[in-house]
């Protein structure tokens, strides 16, 4: 298969011209497809939410109460945003003591992917003016997959009390395509039901999803073949992807084109359609079979690969591929 490259203008042969305009595929170079000045990571599926608190805070306190009133979300780092396909390098950092022990300080122990989506802001709004939830659709462009790739034993140490830093920031992996909300009208569904309702500035007068079928798979170090590890959709959020950039821009912050939003972790209601290792090992309790072999987190060499698609009727919009294969830490 073959793309049309760019050619020499002064070229009058038309024989000439299409030889030296056919490229191999397998030679070309994604790109990232936008200049991405600002990146925010939400926190906007209930069941990750759930999954999450119930292991590190019990049953009993699973999800903190302002959770079900704002799409929770912490700013990311942009810099380290890059295109599918890029290896990551394994972070180093602090890791939770052990008892009276001080921090432990080297590579990342619990290597996790997180699979998302991102929304790619489109027009935007001026400082101080918020956009409105019933047009945010209109400041959104389109989506596109994203990795957030997160070392576990560095965000549990560090968080608390104001969020995220080194356990994230070192890599975020999105795929090359950006499908618009056009392209994916025909497979909105409705989103679900909020409890207790949401604020005015929150409340749609339609609230949607998109039916979006989402895979993640896992090529482990030194194998060929690639296995499932989990299957998930869309359509599972519960703060829809408009309340997020209505809420980002609320306090009148200022969204700028080509920012992305990503979604948080995209996690279902069933055992095989978690999104992370965090919660498909249990914290490293369990372990996740890969053909002959097993993972409770990443290990080098290991290349994680998402894919997107929605089906219609005779035809499919994918996604394209979002992947990276990690590489040891450096000495």
């Amino acid at each position: 298969m073959y793309i049309t490259a760019a050619t020499e203008p002064t070229l009058r042969d038309n024989a000439t011209l299409r030889a030296k305009a056919l490229v191999p595929m397998d030679k070309v170079q994604m790109l990232l497809p936008i200049a991405i000045g600002d990146y925010t990571d939400f926190f906007s599926s209930m069941y990750h939410a759930r999954n999450c608190g119930i292991m590190f805070r019990g049953p009993e306190n699973a999800i903190n109460p302002n959770w079900f009133h704002l799409p929770i979300a912490y700013h990311g780092r942009a810099s380290s945003i890059v295109i599918s396909g890029t290896d990551i390098i394994r972070p180093r950092g602090q890791g939770h003591p052990s008892g009276n022990s001080p921090p432990y300080f080297g590579p990342s122990r619990k290597l996790d992917f997180e699979l998302e989506m991102a929304a790619v802001v489109g027009p935007g709004n001026e400082l101080g003016k918020p956009i409105d939830v019933n047009e945010a659709a209109d400041h959104i462009f389109g989506v596109v997959l994203m990795n957030d790739w997160s070392a576990r034993d560095i965000q549990a140490w560090e968080y608390v009390p104001l969020g995220p830093f080194l356990g994230k920031s070192f890599g975020t992996t999105i795929s090359p395509w950006i499908v618009t909300l056009d392209a994916l009208e025909p497979f909105s569904c409705e989103a679900p039901k909020q409890e207790p309702p949401s604020l005015p500035y929150l409340a749609e007068k339609t609230s949607r999803n998109y039916d979006i079928n989402l895979e993640v798979s896992i090529r482990p170090a030194g194998q060929g073949d690639s296995h499932v590890v989990t299957k998930s959709n869309f359509k599972h959020l519960y703060w829809t992807i408009t309340q997020q950039l209505a809420h980002h821009t609320i306090n009148g912050c200022n969204l700028r084109p080509g920012d992305l939003l990503g979604t948080g972790t995209i996690s279902g209601p069933e055992p095989d359609s978690l999104g992370c290792l965090l919660e498909l090992s249990w914290n490293g309790t369990k372990s996740v079979t890969l053909g002959g072999t097993s993972r409770k987190f990443l290990e080098d060499g290991d290349e994680v690969i998402f894919s997107g698609f929605c089906k219609g009727n005779g035809y499919i919009v994918g996604f394209g591929s979002c992947s990276g294969k990690i590489l040891p830490s450096l000495p």
